[in-house]
């Protein structure tokens, strides 16, 4: 099957936990909930959207040790694999999350081969030069600047997310934006690369597309010229943030998939986000598309 999407990032062993309050240092504080789950920014754009019906490539590298039950998942969810690879020397990415009462979160990374994807010199270009849209998220900048040029047809989205205040800077950032057509951030990360590029306002960055995310306070788009603002599509509840931006990216390009124009697939990638919040784990609440374009229809009258 020809993807319409390419999805570059980590694929990632999960362990959510939530405490009363963040320990100060030298002292203890009990966890109230553990959960393990499959997890990653490009598993969890990369499935989410599959599960909605877009026909989606991950392009990703794990370890060995990674769980054949996750494995199963992921190729339960309709995701075209051809370019999932296997590699020795390294253990699956890994991530400790833990959430406080008022869902402040503070997260514990190990990279795993998809940190080191330049010196494992696997291309992983394949799926890419055959997508219509092609997001590229955590993962190594080099290794995802030699790809980017290898793919001049493609529509490139950059989505440095949380690696954005690490291993992103003024140096690998502006090359790949030169060659995107469309920027994906928080508004968090949007302050770290608006200076990398030297602009007061990460609006300002020269691609045809902005989408900046406030959490419970919404999104806003610039699109060419024009600026809008996305509504909060409300949750019945909120249980665990843990990749709500990564669901709210699958619904954002399943919606294109679908023939909606980008402001109504803004909002219904803010609906897609609703459903996974109500859950703990970015993939445990994964709606059906049916679910998610009725619960943002109510909303489009909202764009503004």
């Amino acid at each position: 099957m020809k993807p319409f999407l390419s999805v570059y990032g980590h694929v990632t062993v999960d362990q959510i936990m939530k405490v009363r309050k963040f320990p100060v240092t030298g002292t203890t504080e009990d966890v109230l909930t553990a959960t393990t789950t499959l997890g990653g920014t490009g598993t969890n754009i990369a499935v989410t959207a599959a599960r909605l019906g877009c026909p989606t490539a991950l392009c990703a590298l794990v370890g060995n040790d990674f769980p054949g039950a996750y494995e199963k998942e992921i190729r339960d969810s309709g995701l075209i694999l051809d370019d999932f690879r296997h590699v020795d020397g390294y253990d699956t990415s890994k991530a400790v999350v833990v959430n406080d009462a008022a869902l402040d979160q503070k997260v514990l990374f190990y990279q795993g081969p998809q940190g080191f994807a330049t010196e494992i010199g696997i291309m992983l270009d394949r799926m890419a030069s055959q997508s219509k849209y092609v997001h590229f998220c955590t993962g190594q900048p080099s290794f995802y600047l030699s790809v980017m040029e290898r793919i001049p047809e493609s529509s490139i989205s950059i989505d440095p997310a949380q690696e954005t205040h690490r291993i992103w800077n003024s140096e690998n950032f502006p090359k790949a934006l030169a060659m995107a057509d469309a920027l994906f951030c928080n508004k968090i990360e949007g302050d770290s690369l608006r200076k990398y590029i030297g602009e007061y306002d990460i609006f300002d960055a020269d691609v045809g597309l902005v989408v900046c995310t406030y959490g419970a306070e919404g999104s806003m788009a610039r699109i060419g010229e024009e600026k809008i603002k996305i509504p909060t599509v409300k949750a019945e509840k909120v249980v665990d943030v843990t990749g709500a931006g990564d669901s709210y990216r699958a619904g954002y390009y399943t919606s294109l998939y679908h023939g909606y124009e980008i402001p109504e697939s803004l909002v219904i990638a803010s609906a897609v986000a609703s459903f996974t919040v109500e859950k703990t784990g970015a993939l445990t609440n994964t709606p059906t598309w049916e679910a998610a374009l009725e619960r943002a229809e109510p909303y489009f009258t909202e764009i503004s």
